[in-house]
């Protein structure tokens, strides 16, 4: 699992390691390792090509300036652009000129005819958008960029752009990567993120927020023992769909029975267009004809009238894991009751886009992490926020994002997809917020492989969840012991 920490904690964690290690070891560490991935970014050949550093006040102009004089020593043509010459860095700044850089404070030719632009602007301490000269000079770059830290003018703790700011075509960050690094438009600013180890793992304590790799999915995912059978593996029940949208339980339906679970039960009035795709799925017309289940999917398609509020008082009441989509947040956002007819301590997900959530919770805002733990602590269940980087937060303050790869999968019955996908983890007993985490995960990967660069509909994604299944057990064979 890759972690991920507040610019706080980053903040308290250097201060602490700074406290014990030599004046200017830890910038001169930093800066070897961003100058190792531009002469990366610059072959083949580095003599003569031409870097412009831009260069702001504080610890990161600092950084590029040394990144800069190690970079002069490889014969690569260097030029510092200072945007606060009275604030930048005195020993970065010496070092550079005695490797014979060259430094400017009008870098708009430099700017032009650079290979490569390292991005020293701001650095964790900055918020807000870039300042106008600033943001003149990043219009000018046609260069490759790469960013000390995180691309200035990205918020980084949230990840938020509100005005002009850089996109990077890489990131170098030191001692762990930072929310913006994992978090919508800041996740897509910060281009390949290259993490330089400084020493500080020793001083950051629990992350903030967990990033869960393939392999880590695909160890977690539910594989059958010799001993097990269809109960054992867990079975799901999926309450969705209605005469008007019949296609919202066929995809949550048969996620689910791709998924994991050793079987599937539907009840609802698109029972018969569920046996008609499905027909392993044990399908019913009412909820008192379902049988037992070990979780619930509830809501895709299924209506938010009084046969809708029906249905979701009995799942709630009936004390199993129950994953909330669509109708059923909108239900539980208009009926306050309905919260209470759940018994406490059971398990449950719900699962809503922005506008969903501001009905159950209020605005996302900016800080879509907050807004998640926000409404997870309030209701006590898991929150899966759906949008590009998608945030699961549990009540007990713990983190996952999924940042996506692409938006393929940001299509009309995606959602219904990923909710079988995870009642079908719930149903085996998952822990909610990993079943959350690892079900948006195998999502997101499905969509990728079905999309392959080009628009698809749900019914593709679906198709490509064995597939997505089988890349992340493979990753985790790959690194297994």
């Amino acid at each position: 699992m890759k972690g991920v920490w507040t610019t706080d904690h980053v903040r308290e964690a250097e201060n602490r390691l700074l406290a014990r290690v030599p004046d200017g070891s830890l910038m001169r560490k930093a800066a070897f390792g961003l100058a190792t991935v531009a002469l990366r970014m610059l072959d083949p050949g580095v003599v003569g090509r031409r870097v412009t550093l831009l260069v702001g006040a504080g610890n990161n102009g600092g950084d590029a300036l040394w990144a800069g004089a190690f970079l002069r020593r490889r014969g690569v043509a260097v030029t510092a652009v200072l945007l606060a010459p009275d604030r930048a860095h005195p020993e970065g700044l010496a070092a550079l000129r005695k490797a014979g850089g060259r430094v400017t404070t009008e870098g708009h030719d430099a700017v032009r005819r650079a290979d490569l632009v390292i991005d020293g602007i701001v650095g964790l301490s900055a918020r807000g958008p870039l300042r106008p000269a600033a943001a003149e000079l990043v219009e000018l770059i046609t260069a490759p960029v790469l960013a000390v830290d995180l691309p200035s003018g990205v918020e980084p703790d949230t990840g938020v752009v509100n005005g002009p700011a850089v996109t990077a075509t890489a990131t170098v960050t030191f001692g762990c990567h930072k929310p913006l690094h994992v978090l919508g438009e800041g996740a897509k600013r910060s281009g390949e993120v290259h993490l330089v180890d400084i020493g500080l793992g020793p001083e950051l304590g629990e992350p903030d927020i967990t990033v869960l790799e393939p392999a880590d999915v695909g160890r977690l995912w539910p594989v059958p023992g010799p001993s097990d059978d269809k109960y054992t593996q867990g079975v799901t029940g999926v309450a969705a769909g209605s005469a008007t949208y019949p296609g919202a339980a066929v995809l949550a339906a048969g996620a689910a029975t791709l998924a994991t679970s050793g079987m599937v039960r539907y009840t609802g009035p698109a029972a018969d267009p569920i046996r008609a795709r499905w027909p392993e799925v044990v399908a019913t017309g009412s909820i008192g004809d379902t049988g037992r289940v070990q979780a619930w999917v509830i809501g895709p398609g299924m209506g938010t009238g009084p046969g809708g509020r029906d249905v979701l008082t009995q799942v709630l009441e009936a004390g199993v894991a129950v994953c909330a989509d669509a109708d059923a947040i909108t239900l539980l956002a208009n009926h306050k009751d309905l919260w209470d007819l759940r018994e406490p301590g059971t398990p449950m997900v719900i699962t809503p886009h922005d506008r969903e959530f501001a009905r159950l919770a209020g605005e996302v805002g900016d800080d879509r992490v907050a807004a998640a733990l926000r409404a997870a602590r309030r209701h006590d269940v898991v929150v899966l926020l759906k949008g590009h980087s998608t945030v699961v937060a549990a009540p007990d303050g713990r983190v996952l994002v999924n940042p996506a790869r692409s938006s393929w999968a940001a299509t009309a019955g995606s959602g219904d997809v990923l909710s079988g996908l995870i009642g079908s983890l719930l149903a085996a007993g998952l822990d909610p917020w990993l079943a959350a985490g690892c079900a948006a995960a195998a999502h997101e990967l499905a969509g990728e492989l079905a999309a392959d660069g080009a628009p698809i509909p749900a019914g593709s994604l679906l198709s490509e969840v064995p597939n997505a299944i089988r890349v992340l057990r493979a990753a985790a064979a790959s690194v297994s012991p």
